[in-house]
């Protein structure tokens, strides 16, 4: 799941404070979240999936399909 999360970030060339606005979070938090030492909420997980318009489950590494 963390990989996908930094993939979808730096495939967008959008920076860890860019994406901490999106899911009303500090850029360290978020980064703890890109790193695997904090876990998301199902709500930020679902902003993440809105905001790239790929679904949860492909964030969760559940699914291929974005």
């Amino acid at each position: 799941m963390y990989k996908r999360i930094k993939d979808l970030r730096e495939d967008c060339d959008l920076k860890q404070c860019d994406i901490a606005k999106v899911i009303n979070t500090t850029q360290q938090q978020y980064s703890k979240i890109e790193n695997g030492k904090s876990e998301p909420t199902a709500e930020k997980l679902v902003k993440l999936a809105q905001f790239y318009k790929v679904s949860v489950d492909y964030i969760l590494g559940l699914s291929d399909k974005k």
